[in-house]
């Protein structure tokens, strides 16, 4: 049967109407096995990390910070251009690399926002904070072609608060978040205990301050993307670390439709938390045990330079090269590689054959209408690249 949403919300009661909202609960015996694991693989990372140095530890940190922005956007369907993120972390952070573009507005606000979360975690997490980051995350204090109320709390002058999805007259309310009058001291709770250190393992306190900030909703828009903001800060105070080396929200992007089916049902089912937490860790897991593809990159492309730190490449070599131990879509062939550097087709074409008898590029086994070129697996194997 179809509902509208003023018969829905009659018929729902979500967690923070009931009269001990907001005090969690959850099973610590049934997580301790999963957190354990989370807490391994944390510390497991850490070690590694430490070992590579400063100069990978920074090259890690520009390749998952550049996947966090993206993918914290991504979520939510709005995209932000990989190179230009990229290019925005790397001028924030002072490092000089190859390929930088220009960045706009909005993907330089989203890098400072993920920047301040992390670099600054020890620092307390305020509604000045928040309100930064949001006018941060909207500089032009518009949405598309809507203008939002930025930098401040939502005002609900258009009703309630609610997360739907369907047509109109058949909308399905997934959530509705507390009234506009609420938020104010709801906020104010939530933010003391953030900054206050609680008996909790630091862990699950990022899973709670996660839900409990969406739970709030305290924005017009941008609430998903500053929870997962506030979840990294409380990361980074976990692993006492200004750096990030993992990514939750590229994994969270990368299982958005439970990340989205659990949010809702935990909204509905009660202040016992236990599931949801579940979700969380796993996710932590699976974010952390993806990270192992990023260091067998940044170490591939290592020791590739180090191998390779007397030969004379040009700077369109070093820019495709590394283009393809980072990042590089689809087949490389000559024209793209014009297209990428900047430069003549014929000066692709030397710039290619060069690396072909220098014996780091070859050319694709497959045929087709154009020739394409691949990093030269036998020797890389042979050199143990």
């Amino acid at each position: 049967m179809l509902h509208s949403p003023q018969e829905v919300r009659r018929m729902t009661t979500y967690i923070h109407e009931l009269s001990h909202w907001p005090i969690f609960t959850w099973d610590p015996i049934k997580l301790a096995p999963l957190l354990a694991t989370v807490h391994q693989h944390q510390g497991r990372l850490q070690g590694r990390m430490e070992a590579l140095g400063f100069s990978l530890q920074n090259e890690a940190t520009l390749l998952t910070l550049t996947q966090d922005v993206v993918k914290n956007s991504e979520i939510e369907n709005e995209t932000l251009d990989p190179d230009q993120v990229r290019s925005s972390i790397a001028r924030k952070l002072g490092m000089d690399i190859a390929g930088l573009v220009p960045a706009d507005r909005h993907v330089d606000g989203a890098v400072e926002i993920a920047l301040d979360a992390i670099q600054h975690f020890n620092k307390p997490l305020t509604k000045e904070r928040l309100f930064n980051w949001h006018a941060a995350l909207f500089p032009t204090g518009r949405k598309s072609m809507n203008p939002i109320m930025v930098g401040d709390w939502r005002y609900d002058q258009h009703g309630p608060m609610q997360v739907v999805s369907g047509a109109l007259g058949h909308q399905k309310v997934h959530f509705e978040a507390p009234t506009a009058s609420r938020i104010e001291e709801e906020m104010n709770i939530f933010l003391t205990w953030f900054n206050n250190k609680q008996s909790v393992d630091p862990t699950i306190k990022a899973g709670l301050a996660h839900l409990w900030f969406v739970t709030i909703h305290p924005f017009e828009d941008g609430n998903g993307r500053i929870a997962r903001t506030i979840t990294d800060l409380q990361l980074a105070r976990t692993d006492n670390n200004s750096q990030r080396f993992y990514s939750l929200s590229a994994q969270i992007r990368k299982e958005r439709s439970s990340y989205y089916r659990q949010l809702e049902s935990t909204q509905k089912n009660g202040l016992d938390v236990t599931d949801w937490l579940e979700w969380f860790l796993t996710c932590m897991e699976h974010a952390l045990l993806s990270t192992t593809e990023t260091l067998a990159k940044i170490l591939r492309k290592a020791r590739f330079w180090e191998q390779h730190k007397t030969v004379k490449f040009n700077d369109r070599q070093r820019l495709m090269l590394n283009n393809l131990f980072e990042k590089f879509i689809g087949k490389l062939t000559s024209s793209k590689w014009a297209k990428i550097t900047k430069c003549s087709q014929d000066t692709a074409s030397r710039d290619i054959q060069a690396l072909i008898e220098l014996g780091i590029l070859a050319k694709e086994a497959a045929g087709g209408r154009s020739t394409s070129y691949v990093l030269d697996k036998g020797k890389e194997n042979k050199e143990g690249i």
